[in-house]
């Protein structure tokens, strides 16, 4: 009985897996590093394992080395395929390894003959991870919403997506808001490789041939970057720039880090502390003592304001200004989808 099953291009395996259940049979170090979005792992060897059956094949050979992993796998045969059952609840299984070789092959093979439907990706985790990266080569349609910290931009987003306006928010993705303060009330950020995956997924989810609204950010957002070749394409966008007054947005700033933890402000600061000046942060940990948010986020804002000016004077790319006299991101989203909508008839 042959033990090649069914295998699937990468778009193919995509589609067809949001119907069942993707299985990455990689070791859990491969897994942490990257893994196809939703994926369960479910390791036919464990770290040390992997490790010692690749000194083997080097040293040893490939015969050697398959049969060591034979012995190794053969007491886990049940359980793997009593872990699957209860994962899969009667959906079809969609098994990939790295290369798409022995390990997925091997794997599907169990499943499909204990009396699961399992079919494997050509080519492997490689095959997708060059599939991500190509996709951001694409030449998408991209306009920017940008404009100083406290803006309520992520609102705006949000409001845009309810108004049928595609949008990525890429802080969300990365977990982080891009400043000094950005890790804050976040969930701790991903590996690149699945921050990359969960963008594309995003991107993929939209119409590509037409606009799509992101945050103006740099190259990273946190400890995560954006893959250059959109970020290439984000510098060449057109901006909307939201320029709303700062007694507002000092507003919004309070309003978001109200509840946060005085450590955890107090820690920004001092990261900023050069650029703020040594009084300025010395004031703002002050304030931060006494409880006066409006006073902290109104010095720092004197900080990112001039750096955001500074940042929009060297931008090369088109720019719409878009006055504002409310912080309401409700309100906001309806003139930024006016501007949108006039860039979509061009």
């Amino acid at each position: 009985m042959s033990m090649q099953a069914k295998g699937l291009p990468v778009e193919e395996f995509l589609n067809q897996s949001k119907e069942g259940i993707i299985i990455d049979v990689r070791a859990p170090v491969e897994f942490l590093k990257g893994h196809l979005p939703g994926a369960f792992n479910v390791p036919l060897f464990n770290d040390s394992e992997r490790a010692e059956i690749g000194t083997m094949y080097k040293l040893q050979g490939k015969e050697t080395a398959v049969t060591r992993g034979l012995e190794i796998v053969s007491p886990k045969m049940v359980p793997f395929v009593n872990q699957v059952k209860a994962l899969a609840q009667g959906r079809k299984v969609f098994v990939y390894c790295f290369r798409g070789g022995m390990r997925s092959n091997s794997f599907a093979w169990l499943m499909n003959t204990s009396g699961l439907d399992a079919q494997i990706l050509n080519g492997g985790y490689k095959a997708f991870r060059n599939h991500v990266l190509s996709f951001f080569e694409k030449e998408l349609k991209l306009v920017l919403l940008g404009g100083s910290t406290g803006s309520g931009k992520t609102e705006i987003l949000k409001h845009l997506a309810a108004l049928g306006i595609q949008s990525v928010d890429l802080e969300a993705i990365a977990h982080h808001k891009g400043s000094a303060f950005g890790a804050i009330n976040e969930q701790s950020q991903e590996t690149q490789q699945n921050f990359e995956h969960h963008l594309f997924q995003a991107f993929t989810s939209l119409d590509t041939d037409n606009l799509i609204v992101l945050e103006d950010e740099s190259h990273s957002i946190g400890f995560n970057k954006l893959p250059y070749t959109l970020w290439l394409q984000m510098k060449q966008a057109t901006i909307i720039k939201l320029d709303i007054p700062v007694e507002l947005r000092v507003q919004k700033l309070v309003e978001d880090y109200t509840t946060t933890d005085i450590t955890a402000l107090k820690e920004c600061v001092l990261k900023i502390s050069e650029k703020l000046g040594g009084d300025n942060a010395r004031l703002c940990i002050q304030y931060l003592d006494e409880g006066r948010l409006a006073d902290v986020a109104g010095r720092t804002l004197q900080y990112y304001d001039k750096a955001y000016a500074n940042l929009y004077e060297n931008k090369k790319q088109p720019m719409i200004s878009l006055t504002s006299d409310t912080i309401d991101a409700a309100i906001n989203a309806l003139k930024v989808k006016q501007i949108i909508d006039s860039l979509n008839k061009r």
